[in-house]
């Protein structure tokens, strides 16, 4: 009898230390094809998640006993780091700072975990959102953002830091350094080419990321040789493609001709031959490039395409719409050569985008979202980038790349890209395979923000407490 207790007993113990020896985690992701932006392959694996990272990912070859807070079936389903959208605007003064805020949630119904917002004037609640996001007080994407523009004096955007002298410049970047923004944005409206350089190199002295337009009266190989190390919309690029740049320079030193007037010189002087040096100078002094496609595309049209019937167009405040008035009435009263020129570029940036994918140089899907930018919609407009950077004939894998791989590597952030252990655990479930079909970033079944599922239902939700927002306070 007592040989049989001291059994009974023995069990129960071995029993409890096998139950006490599975692992422990708050959510496993079960059985999803995780694709992997580095290669390319797909593998059907399990995801576990601790403290918002990932602990462990379980092939079939290495199945573990586990217990979880949160099991989440993933099968059937294709897994991707969540998106980042790296280039948006949180911006237009006090009176939309609510309206800026609803952009939160699009991001986060379209599966976009990580923004990075290329400056504006509502830094100080940017900022308060940055810290009420990483204390789930508020539902959002990760924000990296550069805080005000600089700019020469008077610049277009308010908000702006103005620089002339070296004094401006150092205060400008102290600032910046005080408030701990992630990255230096560089504006070209009033900034002049001297300013504008030394701005550059002494951001460069700091070891601070930088990034920006560039004022066409300097050279691009002088912005890229000062330090620059990313190039927000394809203009300057082009700039740089042209055989006859340093005379279009010197015409607009001189005053003869401004920057819409440059564009059909530059682009009637595209070579082939200088455009392959340039790219090679961008991809040796690692410059990444944001051609921001959809927006370009968007506004060439405004004077064809009809948007009253946008979906997305019901989740902007009036006052958001106000703001896009600008736009849409200089498209309207521009000259017919001048539209045609739009047109003309915007043709071609799709080709030149391919033509720097093609040399190894680094893209960033931007959509350009936000108050100003007539119809280009925060959230939806990510994915209707990577959907112009296929059209332009670049592959769907490269496309998600310049999303959520390359942005990461922009910003230094070795804990996002892919979904290794050790890495943020912000995922987005497809439903349908986006390397075979772009489309299908949109076909979202749940988004994994750090320690938080956000299922299709919670997302639904979501989406619609924005309408709600919108018809009970703005209107």
């Amino acid at each position: 009898m007592k040989y049989s207790l001291f059994f009974m007993l023995s069990i129960l113990v071995l029993g409890a230390c096998t139950k006490s020896e599975k692992a422990q985690f708050d959510i496993v992701i079960e059985n999803g094809n995780v694709i992997d932006l580095v290669t390319g392959n797909m593998e059907v694996q399990t995801l576990c998640i601790t403290d918002g990272k990932i602990i462990k990912v379980i092939t079939n070859e290495d199945a573990m006993d586990y217990e979880s807070k949160q099991i989440v079936d993933a099968k059937n389903t294709f897994l991707l780091p969540g998106f980042w959208d790296n280039h948006v605007h949180f911006r237009g003064g006090d009176s939309l700072i609510k309206a800026n805020k609803e952009f939160l949630k699009l991001f986060i119904v379209n599966g976009i975990t990580t923004v990075r917002d290329a400056g504006g004037d509502l830094t100080s609640s940017v900022l308060e959102w940055q810290q009420h996001i990483s204390d789930k007080r508020l539902v959002g994407p990760n924000i990296f953002t550069s805080g005000p523009k600089i700019d020469g004096p008077n610049g277009t955007w308010a908000g702006s830091l103005a620089v002339e002298s070296n004094n401006d410049i150092v205060k400008a970047l102290d600032s910046l350094q005080t408030l701990k923004t992630d990255f230096v944005k560089l504006y070209d409206s009033r900034i002049s080419g001297e300013a504008y350089l030394q701005t550059l190199r002494m951001a460069s002295r700091r070891q601070l990321i930088i990034s920006g337009h560039m004022p066409f009266t300097v050279e691009l190989n002088q912005t890229v040789d000062a330090g620059i190390d990313a190039i927000e919309h394809l203009y300057y690029v082009m700039k740089g493609c042209a055989a006859n740049e340093k005379e279009v320079t010197q015409k607009l030193l001189d005053k003869e001709i401004g920057f819409w007037e440059a564009m059909p010189m530059l682009l009637k002087n595209y070579q082939d031959s200088t455009a392959q040096e340039t790219f090679t100078l961008l991809k040796q002094q690692n410059v990444f490039v944001v051609p921001t496609l959809h927006i370009g595309k968007t506004l060439s049209y405004l004077d064809e395409v009809d948007h009253s019937k946008d979906p997305y167009l019901k989740y902007m405040s009036p006052g958001i719409l106000a703001t896009y008035e600008g736009r849409i009435n200089r498209a309207m009263n521009s000259s017919e050569k001048a539209i045609a020129d739009r047109k003309a570029l915007d043709a071609f940036f799709g080709t030149l985008t391919k033509s720097l994918n093609d040399a190894g140089v680094s893209l960033l899907a931007g959509s350009d979202s936000g108050a100003y930018n007539s119809f280009t919609y925060p959230g939806i407009s990510l994915h209707k980038e990577l959907e112009a950077l296929v059209a332009s004939g670049i592959s769907p894998l490269d496309a998600l790349r310049a999303s959520a791989y390359n942005g990461p590597i922009f910003l230094q952030k070795p804990n996002y890209g892919t979904l290794s252990e050790g890495n943020i655990a912000d995922i987005v479930l497809l439903e349908a395979n986006p390397l075979e079909d772009i489309k299908n970033t949109q076909n979202i079944r749940a988004v994994i923000t750090k320690n938080t599922v956000h299922a299709n239902t919670q997302l639904k939700l979501l989406l619609t407490s924005v309408l709600t927002e919108i018809n009970n306070s703005f209107k």
